[in-house]
């Protein structure tokens, strides 16, 4: 069903409408009524219809203002306007504003329904489209290679579930069914090329870095075989190339890839005169992993102010490779982070009998543990201090949590204190997260509270002076107050209307203006919406 917002100010034709039409069987279902353009905004606002079916002459906004606005803040809805016959003409200019349709008043249940099916078939068509899977999957194909280096970039600086990685894979048709992985980026130094070389190529003298990296690229992939070289793609200024063994790792191998890798230097060296490094990482097991080859690879490039530009370097040449030992899981991480800030007590202690499981069994010296303690301790200082959380101020000063991780006798004892701790801070975090939304609702009840004689207060403008989105606000506002701000701030108006009925002998357009309203016609309009009488009736009630 199709929501439609309907408006209109003769109330016989808005109920004529709403009992006489079988939306139901259109497709259709009436959300919301009107009897103005302004009423109709701060319902399209909340309800966000697909359709709005308004009369063009009404009092405070006519039909066209209300066109307008609707094209501008909610394109996607479809707009008839209803008119009388001395109306044509003027209806004929809601052409310009792209309104779907225009029916002209006396007009049959027949031919509103029939108009009715011509928007539904409209709005059935714009959302088959798109959802096209065809569309979708020509758009799909053409950004395929896109989306594989972006999914292969996101390898190298983060570690990536599993799951998502053999979805990924599969997805974007890459083959990574290798027993191991690993990284090497070819990189241009010095920066600054045109220094150099003066003799070198016009490409070297263009000092353009792109041109230079994509003569690179077409080398690479010339050069490469694919079914050894997965990926070779331009990434951050440099050149990485994604690299699979499906045997194990053997002296045979590695030799074969240094020298593919000194023939690819020694081309670009040769075609290109670009002074080029290339840095090999180790080989790591898993796709999951790859971001630490990749680190390694950096490294080794660091090593070229040491031996040198101009050549292949592998990291487990220049530094002794060491067992990986026990290493706190960046997945794991991130879950104990997220709790902290936003779970409850049962993923924080999850999250923290996840880390400790780690060290269950695990083959690593008392160094091992002590690094992996000392990085969950840091993950949750950096989670405190991100929630504006002080640890002296918590635990008292002098308190140390990277030293008191070390005073307990074993594995059981320093993870019920961590927990504990974690279960501390994360109670103060969600407590100053709630004094927060407080803060941002209290500014904003004590703005409108002086600002509610501004004619030009809105939601916009309130969130302007608090520096925040709309959303966001709304979203804190309604949990705080249990209404919508635009709610809030009518309440208020009224209230203080009523309040200046009682008590002042004001005319109904000064309380009018005092409270906000511009129009005095409107704010009666207003008045007798909210409170079922107009503000002359009211004050006599209340003088009585």
């Amino acid at each position: 069903m199709y929501k439609v917002l309907l408006v209109d100010d003769e109330a016989d034709v808005r109920e004529g409408l709403v009992q006489e039409i079988q939306w139901g069987a259109c497709g259709f279902t009436i959300e919301g009524t009107a009897e103005n353009g302004r009423e109709a905004v701060e319902l399209a606002e909340r309800l966000e219809p697909d359709v709005v079916i308004t009369d063009i002459s009404m009092p405070f906004q006519d039909g066209l203002q209300l066109a307008s606005w609707l094209r501008e803040f909610q394109p996607l809805c479809k707009i008839v306007i209803l008119t009388g016959y001395d109306e044509f003409d003027y209806a004929r200019q809601a052409i310009t504003l792209s309104v779907d349709e225009y029916l002209l008043k006396p007009f049959s249940a027949e031919s509103f329904m029939e108009l009715l099916g011509k928007i539904k078939d409209k709005i059935d068509m714009e959302v088959a489209e798109r959802e096209d899977v065809r569309q979708l999957k020509e758009h799909y194909r053409t950004s395929l290679p896109l989306l594989r280096e972006s999914f292969l970039a996101s390898l190298l600086t983060r570690k990536l579930p599993r799951s998502i990685i053999e979805e990924k894979t599969r997805n974007y048709g890459l083959s990574l069914n290798g027993g191991s992985y690993l990284a090497a980026v070819m990189a241009l130094y010095p920066a600054s090329v045109d220094k150099e070389h003066t003799s070198s190529t016009s490409l070297r003298h263009s000092g353009d870095l792109d041109l230079m990296l994509h003569a690179m690229l077409n080398i690479a992939k010339e050069l490469l075989d694919p079914e050894f070289f997965v990926s070779v793609f331009i990434y951050q200024d440099s050149i990485v190339l994604l690299i699979t063994n499906d045997e194990s790792e053997n002296e045979a191998w590695f030799s074969e890839l240094s020298m593919t890798l000194e023939r690819l230097l020694k081309s670009i060296l040769h075609y290109l005169k670009l002074p080029v490094t290339i840095g090999v990482g180790s080989m790591v097991r898993n796709l999951s992993d790859l971001k630490l080859s990749y680190q390694g690879a950096l490294l080794a490039l660091d090593y070229r102010l040491i031996l040198g530009a101009e050549k292949v370097i592998f990291i487990d040449d220049v530094e002794r490779p060491r067992p990986e030992g026990v290493r706190l899981d960046e997945l794991k991480e991130q879950a104990l982070i997220r709790s902290l800030k936003l779970g409850t007590e049962e993923e924080v202690t999850e999250a923290i009998s996840h880390i400790f499981d780690e060290l269950i069994g695990a083959s690593c010296t008392i160094q091992d543990v002590q690094v992996y303690l000392l990085e969950v301790v840091t993950a949750v200082l950096r989670s405190a201090k991100e929630s504006g959380i002080e640890i002296e101020a918590l635990f008292g000063a002098g308190f140390q949590l990277h030293a008191e991780i070390f005073k307990f006798s074993g594995l059981q004892e320093a993870k019920a204190w961590l927990l504990d701790i974690s279960l501390t801070i994360r109670k103060h975090i969600a407590s100053s997260r709630q004094h927060a939304y407080k803060d941002i609702v209290e500014k904003a009840l004590q703005y409108t509270r002086e600002h509610y004689g501004d004619s030009e207060l809105s939601l916009q403008k309130l969130c302007m002076q608090l520096h925040i989105s709309t959303g966001y606000f709304s979203a804190v506002f309604k949990r705080e107050v249990k209404m919508t701000y635009v709610q809030y701030l009518m309440q208020l108006r009224m209230e203080t209307a009523k309040e200046l009925l009682r008590s002042s002998d004001l005319k109904a357009f000064e309380i009018a203006e005092r409270v906000g309203y511009a129009d005095p016609n409107y704010f009666s309009f207003c008045f007798k919406k909210q409170v079922g009488i107009s503000p002359k009736e009211y004050r006599t009630q209340a003088r009585r």
